[in-house]
């Protein structure tokens, strides 16, 4: 999806509903993440988070009303990200049936994860249960509009050589199992008048081939701000010097990082 034009989101919120950290004193933190984006009367649901209730359990303590939410963005397949779906829709579908009715995934996500103890994909199962309640999965093989100023990227092409993963998972291909480098690993883009917003899920990516792959399809137009998971937890000191000056080469003005070492900021 190329677009060079200037932002035309004006008014924007992003509350996070699932992360490591309590802003307040109240809601519950786990290693996961789940945010709600709200642009005009537009809102749509970005991840789940990681325990099944967490995100249900922290609207309620926010008093966040999700219930007139149509649409989820689900970055990638893994549990952190996704595990709260299918209590959401549930729950929120007994006040209004449309509620969380259609999934935004990127190819991929529902390929095999063989592991010792069985299929590894979480959302092979989710997508059974979740359509049984009526939900609609739609599928992205690449970038595409989800609303106007709203864009998915869908799965980022890896131009550095950044290694966000685990780097233990395997992934079923018609050649064999191969290492599972998350190729699905999708964000989201807000186009704003104040430059770009990047929410993202895990950042498997990489947050500097996310970057550039934003760059290339919006122009050259400024990264007012990124939230969400870098997964540079396990990274070298190397990598997050290197992470951090392309960052400011890139002139991000705000950054709120999840799954990352504090001293990236």
């Amino acid at each position: 999806m190329n677009k060079t034009t200037q932002g035309s989101l004006e008014n924007f919120t992003i509350t996070v509903l699932s992360t490591m950290l309590v802003g307040e004193p109240r809601g519950i933190g786990e290693w996961g993440f789940a945010a709600v984006v709200e642009v005009g009367d537009h809102r749509m649901l970005v991840d789940t988070g990681a325990r099944p209730d967490t995100v249900l359990k922290n609207t309620q303590e926010l008093n966040v009303d999700l219930s007139g939410v149509h649409e989820v963005v689900l970055t990638h397949s893994h549990w952190d990200h996704v595990s709260g779906l299918l209590t959401l829709r549930r729950e929120l579908m007994k006040r209004n049936p449309d509620a969380l009715s259609v999934v935004h995934v990127p190819v991929g996500i529902f390929d095999s994860r063989p592991s010792p103890t069985g299929e590894g994909n979480p959302m092979i199962a989710i997508r059974k249960d979740y359509e049984a309640t009526g939900g609609n999965c739609v599928l992205h093989p690449s970038g595409a509009e989800l609303t106007p100023g709203i864009y998915f990227t869908g799965p980022v092409q890896r131009v550095y050589p950044e290694h966000n993963w685990s780097g233990s998972g395997r992934l079923l291909t018609p050649a064999g199992l191969v290492e599972d480098n998350v190729l699905e690993d999708s964000s989201v883009v807000l186009d704003t008048r104040k430059g770009l917003v990047i929410l993202t899920g895990c950042g498997h990516a990489g947050i500097v081939n996310i970057m550039t792959a934003v760059e290339k399809n919006y122009g050259n137009r400024p990264i007012f701000g990124i939230i969400g998971g870098l997964h540079l937890f396990g990274a070298s000191d190397d990598v997050v010097d290197w992470t951090a000056t392309k960052l400011r080469e890139y002139h991000v003005a705000n950054l709120l990082a999840a799954h990352s070492k504090p001293r990236i900021n």
